[in-house]
């Protein structure tokens, strides 16, 4: 039978060892993170992961920076704009929940490839749109890609211990975040490029949509050349040799949508994420209409919230490591509640302190760490949720993120029922409110916010559940097993000195039995 493996005895196998450059566990995840590193097979997929995404990015938000010229062009109302907004994010919602099932079932590489080779070519169609219907349907279908998330956090939950997990997540989700940022640069400097070449205002801005095109081919391509599923190799050689079980898409979605810390987690991130991408429409366009700035000022402010993200969201992946190290996974849920807590409270501030440009920038730019720093801290919880179903719970939370923006952008920034201040300011409240439910969320060998954990709860029980006895005997749950061994820090400090490193790897990939 396909995927069967004879099954583990006297204990958890460790996985067949190969020669890495970095140091690995005994599931050949690196225990370390060297950020300017290529190194094979796990430092060239967080390059690849954060670039694609990033890409990604900057294609979704291209529109936003040049707007005030589009709209013109058009004839775009506020509602034709708030709609587009809207659409750029909502389609991302299903597309991420069948990016995690795929991740699943086919692995991070090609799914993320499809995802951006099959939006690219809404992006180059955004240079011949001619009305506003055309403009959402762009808008719409680019959004799509930002389903790449969901493939960057799995890829990264796949190559890198717990002990580095958050990091790794943080940095790969936060530097392909900064194409939020990054491209409220890139496309006023190609446009003014292009226009000073010799091109009118109309045809200036439908040439600048083909950088993010051809930035978003090329990193497909990339992907697919260079990627790698796993630290052992692809999915499909690994399911061809029996290394690992070929999962059904009936036993991924029941474990996923049967465990109820995943819709909690969704709930949350869509107000940090979803924030951050209702503000990355709203930003340029609030300051060039409230403080009447050029657009080019306009557009360094709203770049200074999407570059926070070169240290906001990885900060906040560090800081769950960090707090895990110290305090198990209750540290890791503290962090993740009081810091999304302070976002929401400066997101108030932000609404209420409209009559001062310097004080809005200045909040603006605090309210930015900490909201995204909140991301970082969510998917440093995400990949213990569930091992048999990481792919679909990482895509149902990053869905919840775009729930999250579309609900927030229909609510408070759709036509002209509020201003922009105030709808800010309401967003803020939703913040606040929503970040409540992670004190619900317990795990019975961890603990949670107020409890510890269950006398006699362990991880290899928690995971196990996933599996049948059946399908233990045969081995497809070695891999489970192993991850649950390796992440007993999550128990706190006395947990981890309880348990020494009987599983830890050199970095010549050989075991070093205790």
């Amino acid at each position: 039978m396909e995927g069967e493996s004879k099954p583990a005895a006297m204990g958890v196998q460790a996985a067949p060892k190969g020669k890495f450059r970095m140091p690995v566990d005994s599931d050949n995840k690196a225990t370390e993170f060297w950020l300017f590193s290529f190194a094979r097979p796990h430092m060239s997929a967080f390059h690849l992961s954060w670039f694609s995404f990033f890409c990604c990015f900057v294609s979704t938000f291209a529109a936003p920076p040049l707007l005030p010229l589009i709209r013109d062009n058009l004839g775009l109302t506020g509602k034709d704009i708030g709609n587009a907004g809207i659409a750029s994010v909502s389609g991302a919602v299903f597309a991420r929940l069948a990016m995690g099932t795929a991740c699943d079932l086919v692995g991070p590489r090609l799914a993320s490839a499809a995802i951006i080779l099959l939006t690219t070519p809404a992006v180059y169609c955004s240079a011949i749109i001619d009305s506003a219907s055309s403009f959402l349907l762009v808008r719409f279908f680019t959004g799509f890609s930002l389903a790449s998330f969901v493939s960057t956090q799995f890829w990264m939950s796949s190559m890198f211990s717990s002990p580095k997990v958050g990091l790794a997540n943080g940095v790969a989700g936060g530097w392909g975040n900064l194409g939020g940022g990054a491209v409220q640069f890139i496309m006023p400097l190609v446009y003014e490029i292009v226009r000073k070449i010799g091109s009118t205002d109309f045809v200036a801005w439908r040439i600048a949509f083909f950088i993010p095109g051809i930035m978003q081919t090329f990193s497909a391509i990339a992907v697919l050349a260079f990627g790698q599923d796993m630290p052992d190799g692809n999915y499909r050689k690994l399911h061809k040799s029996g290394e690992m079980h070929k999962d059904s898409f009936g036993n991924v979605l029941r474990h996923a949508v049967t465990n109820y810390r995943a819709w909690i987690l969704a709930l949350t991130y869509g107000y940090c994420f979803g924030v951050e991408l209702a503000v990355d429409n709203i930003v340029a366009q609030y300051f060039y209409d409230r403080f009447d700035v050029n657009l080019h000022t306009a557009g360094l402010i709203a770049a200074s919230f999407g570059m926070a993200n070169i240290i906001s969201r990885p900060g906040g992946g560090l800081m769950s490591d960090w707090l895990s190290d110290r305090f198990g996974m209750r540290g890791r849920l503290w962090g993740l509640w009081v810091v999304q807590t302070i976002g929401g409270v400066l997101c108030v501030v932000l609404g209420v302190v409209d009559y001062s440009f310097g004080a809005s920038v200045a909040v603006m730019i605090l309210f930015s760490f900490f909201v995204q720093a909140a991301c970082g801290l969510t998917f440093g919880i995400v990949p213990f949720v569930s091992r048999r179903s990481l792919g679909l719970i990482s895509g149902m939370t990053g869905g919840g993120g775009n729930v999250g923006a579309v609900l927030t952008q229909v609510i408070f920034f759709r036509g002209t029922k509020y201003k922009t201040e105030t709808g800010i300011m309401y967003m803020g409240l939703m913040i606040l409110a929503c970040t409540l439910p992670i004190t619900l969320i317990y795990f019975p060998q961890w603990g949670g916010m107020f409890a510890g954990p269950r006398k006699g709860a362990t991880a290899e029980e928690y995971y196990s559940q996933e599996w049948t006895e059946e399908e233990r005997a045969k081995g497809y749950s070695a891999a489970t097993e192993r991850f649950a061994e390796n992440s007993v820090r999550e128990g706190g400090r006395r947990a981890a000195s309880g348990s020494q490193s009987r599983h830890t790897v050199p970095v010549d990939g050989s075991p070093a039995d205790v």
